[in-house]
């Protein structure tokens, strides 16, 4: 089985499954598919169906898009417990992987992930004040009726889709309650994470489309190092 994921500076949507994974011990290897430079969309395109990252390639089957890939993995390996094993959990769990594939449109355009950044200050509150909001009320009343660290006790595929959403919190030191604060804490505790966020720490790669100062125009694009 192999992962194929993009820059781990900077995916948001391969970190997701490769968390489940690696997490969750199960075999595979992944494959670092750039997300810029010369002609990488056209390699992307060789290797993607959708042209995007991450793909799941398991013998012959080929699964784009990071929710089918963790449904798949749920269904392939059940003993693993993926998703909540209640099924009202299961529900909650969903329902809140499905808030996170489909919004915080705010969060995503304004404060990218960068794993290697720190950036106070940078970001328009105003501009993300209903995404902040929102993920106060959602993790706090999950985190509450769980007891915590995780949003169901235990780290589950809910919290691999917001893993990368609690990244930014840090990376731009947005204000957040201490509840959403310990939760943050507790996604960057997680060795499957600091696994990925060293890896990421040692990339030498740029991407200028995530890259805050490009975002805003204090530099221009291929002028960082």
């Amino acid at each position: 089985m192999k992962l194929l994921i993009g820059n781990r500076n900077y995916s948001t949507w391969s970190l997701r499954p490769w968390l489940v994974l690696r997490h969750f011990d199960i075999a595979f290897e992944d494959e670092v598919l750039q997300l810029s430079g010369a002609g990488w969309r056209e390699t992307l395109a060789a290797r993607s169906p959708t042209g995007k990252v991450p793909v799941l390639v398991d013998g012959a089957l080929v699964v784009p898009e990071t929710i089918a890939i963790i449904e798949y993995l749920a269904d392939s390996f059940p003993d693993k417990a993926i998703w909540p094993q209640d099924r009202a959990d299961r529900a909650l769990a969903r329902a809140a992987a499905a808030e996170m594939h489909a919004g915080f449109n705010a969060l995503r355009n304004h404060a990218p992930m960068n794993l290697r950044g720190s950036y106070p200050g940078r970001v328009d509150l105003d501009a993300i004040r209903r995404d902040l909001h929102r993920i106060e009320v959602l993790w706090g009343d999950l985190l509450a009726r769980s007891g915590g660290p995780y949003l169901f006790g235990t780290f589950s595929a809910a919290d691999a889709m917001y893993a990368p959403l609690a990244t930014r919190l840090r990376t731009y030191d947005l204000p957040v309650s201490d509840v959403a604060g310990r939760y943050v804490e507790a996604i960057y505790a997680l060795p499957a994470f600091q696994e990925w966020r060293g890896l990421a720490l040692q990339e030498p790669w740029i991407v200028d489309d995530d890259e805050i100062d490009v975002i805003q125009g204090r530099v221009a694009p291929g002028t960082l190092a």
